[in-house]
Parts: C-alpha cells; sequence; structure tokens
C-alpha cells in the first residue's frame, strides 16, 4: 500500500506558471499530489510586451494531466485586482477551494535610477508588488472566512517570491529591487496577520536560468553532460516551493529563503551592527560626526554578492 503523496487533496494556484520557475513548481506541486490551477499572461516579452497568449498556461496544465495530475490553466494579468478575484474564484469552483497560493509572476524593465521612466517603475512594481498582493488578498479573504464560518482546520500556504536583488542592491534595477523588498515586507506582514487563521506566508529568494535572467547569467558554464543538471535549473527551486506548500512546513512562518544549486540558506531579520549614544541630552552634527565617520572609515566597502562567489559558477 502507497503512502499518500505530502500534498495529497490540496489544490494551488501558482502565478506566472507558463515558463521557468512557474513552470517548474506547477510541476513540482502536481507531482506532490496537488490540484493546481496554472495561471499565466502568456506574453512573450520578458519586458511584458507582446500580445498576451493562452499557450503557455494550457501547455503546462496539458503536461500535468498528462502525467495523470488535475490542473486548469488560467489566463490573466495578476496585477489587476478583479482578474486575482477570478484567479481564486477558479480555484475554489474547480477544486472546492484554495490551500496553496504559490505567487511567482513578474517581468522586468532595466534601468538606472537616472534614466528609468515613470512607466518602467511602476509596471515592474504593479506586476510584482501590486500581484502578489492581489491575489495574497482574495486568498487571505477566501481563508479567513472559511475559519470565521467555523471550518475546522483550515490549511493555507503561502509562498512569495522574492529576489537577492533587495539583499545586495541591482544597479539597473531599482524597480525590481524595490519590488522584491516590498513583496519581503508583504509576507512577513501577512504571516503575523494570517497565522490564527492556519496560514503561513513565506517567501524565497531564487537564482535559476530562466527567460528573465538570461542576461544576469550569460556566459556562465552550462552541463557538460546530458545527465548532469544545470546548478542554475529552476528544478533546484521547485522542491522547496514544494516543501513550503505542505502541511511538514507548519511552523515555518514569515521567513526568508535563499535557493539555488542544491542549496538552501535561512536569511535572518536585520541585526543591529553598532549602537552610539549621545553623551548630552540629544546629538548635534559635530558628536555624530565623531562617531560615525570613523566607524565607517574602518569598515569595508558594501560589496554585491557574485554569483560566482556564491554558485561557484564560472563563465565560458
Amino acid at each position: 500500500m502507497s503512502l499518500p503523496l505530502p500534498l495529497e487533496g490540496l489544490s494551488a494556484i501558482v502565478t506566472g506558471a507558463g515558463r521557468g520557475l512557474g513552470r517548474a513548481e506547477a510541476l513540482e506541486l502536481a507531482r506532490l499530489g496537488a490540484a493546481v490551477v496554472v495561471n499565466d499572461y502568456g506574453q512573450p516579452g520578458r519586458d511584458g510586451s507582446g500580445d498576451a497568449s493562452a499557450a503557455p498556461a494550457e501547455e503546462v496544465a496539458a503536461e500535468i494531466t498528462a502525467a495523470g495530475g488535475r490542473a486548469v490553466a488560467h489566463l490573466g494579468d495578476v496585477s489587476d485586482f478583479e482578474t486575482a478575484r477570478g484567479l481564486v474564484d477558479l480555484a475554489v469552483a474547480e477544486f472546492g477551494k484554495l490551500d496553496v497560493l504559490v505567487n511567482n509572476a513578474g517581468i522586468l524593465r532595466d534601468r538606472m535610477v537616472f534614466s528609468m521612466s515613470e512607466d518602467e517603475w511602476d509596471s515592474v512594481v504593479r506586476v510584482h508588488l501590486k500581484g502578489h498582493f492581489n491575489t495574497t488578498h482574495f486568498a487571505a479573504v477566501h481563508w479567513r472566512g472559511r475559519a470565521k464560518a467555523g471550518e475546522p482546520g483550515v490549511y493555507g500556504r503561502i509562498v512569495n517570491t522574492s529576489s537577492e536583488a533587495f539583499l545586495a542592491g541591482s544597479a539597473g534595477q531599482p524597480n525590481y529591487a524595490a519590488a522584491k523588498g516590498g513583496i519581503v515586507g508583504l509576507t512577513t506582514s501577512s504571516a503575523l496577520a494570517l497565522a490564527r487563521y492556519g496560514v503561513t506566508a513565506n517567501a524565497i529568494c531564487p537564482r535559476a536560468r530562466t527567460r528573465m535572467t538570461e542576461d544576469v547569467f550569460a556566459g556562465f558554464a552550462e552541463p557538460s553532460g546530458e545527465d548532469e543538471l544545470d546548478p542554475l535549473s529552476p528544478e533546484h527551486v521547485a522542491p522547496l516551493v514544494g516543501y513550503l506548500a505542505s502541511p511538514a512546513a507548519a511552523r515555518v512562518n514569515g521567513q526568508l529563503l535563499v535557493v539555488h544549486g542544491g542549496m538552501v540558506a535561512v536569511v535572518e531579520r536585520p541585526r543591529v551592527a553598532a549602537k552610539f549614544d549621545t553623551a548630552k541630552e540629544a546629538f548635534g552634527f559635530e558628536e555624530l560626526d565623531g562617531l560615525l565617520t570613523p566607524y565607517f572609515a574602518e569598515r569595508p566597502p558594501n560589496e554585491t554578492f557574485a554569483a560566482t562567489e556564491v554558485l561557484g559558477l564560472k563563465k565560458g
């Protein structure tokens, strides 16, 4: 007699699941037993350009059903409030309830801060940050409503997608870095607000070779053999999403995890590095200058995390 799968009997939404990370995550959740709503807007450009198409989401849903799973495709832009409502409604209509929400949809419009247009800022923040909020809002309404109606043991899991761009900075992505930082704030706030209803919320910072990151990882070595898994493969990320979606992760809440290439790191909340107290009633310029200027002069300059340092990758 076979053991039940970790996500058997659960239903999930994965946004931006037509390609790359979202596709790998949707396939993993289905492999673990979940019924999946595969959401994607299907635009060909990673900047959100081009005509919307149902084909990417439909192809992933078909791949899941062909493997014996349950899936339905959803064409829609989650940065639209009503579209997000319809996405959650679809999961409930198709599978009876929603248990897992994986937010992954995003676009890129890279530019230095002094060159970025208002639209380039707004569009990226809208899709990433507002898109995460929209789906989280309607999923939270669903879970809270069930709990308020007296349903015992309401189950909810949110897995959001942040980025190391917010941790280490990304000079050509002020919009993306800001949105990803906002997603962490949304995650920790949601974790606190929803815990009483049986819901957890966590965020991941993945590194993977996808359409979104083709420039970032261009030139980094790829597997030389057919059986060798790319260290930057989305398949390195998907198992963590499956774990966070499962009952096994019930005690994991409000956490930020970096994942790539066979590595998972739990990121601590910021800690105080130094503390200075005034010798008077209040600080003045001269006292601050005498305390802070020497302190920062002795510290090494800020360094961004290089992919080669953490991943051990080589260009060529």
